[in-house]
């Protein structure tokens, strides 16, 4: 029932060309006659990296709040686990946040 599924993607700035190029490559955002479909925002993120971590940013003990970017993007929901291992690939950090919701629909 559920043929794509909608990724959130939290990111710094600084590497949201290497994201967008990464889900170019593997066809995240073809929606119809349209390819690098995808949107993103300003956000500001809050984290404290535990016992053990080795943060891109913050340090161990202490709650960290930056800016990052929000990046939403429609893929196939059979091309989940290539786009899941390209956003790996290119995320500078540990434990990536990125949210998979399934869409009854697209382009209503």
């Amino acid at each position: 029932m559920n043929d794509y599924i909608k990724l959130e993607i939290f990111i710094p700035e600084s590497h949201f060309p290497q994201l967008q190029k990464a889900l170019q490559d593997v066809d995240a955002g073809h929606i119809g006659n349209y390819d690098s479909c995808l949107s993103y925002s300003p956000v500001i993120g809050t984290w404290r990296p535990l016992k053990g971590t080795r943060p891109f940013i913050g340090e161990e003990g202490k709650v960290s709040c930056e800016p990052e970017l929000k990046v939403e993007v429609t893929i196939k929901a059979e091309n989940l686990r290539d786009t899941i291992m390209a956003i790996k690939a290119v995320h500078p950090y540990e434990e990536p946040v990125i949210n998979a919701i399934p869409l009854v629909a697209i382009g209503l």
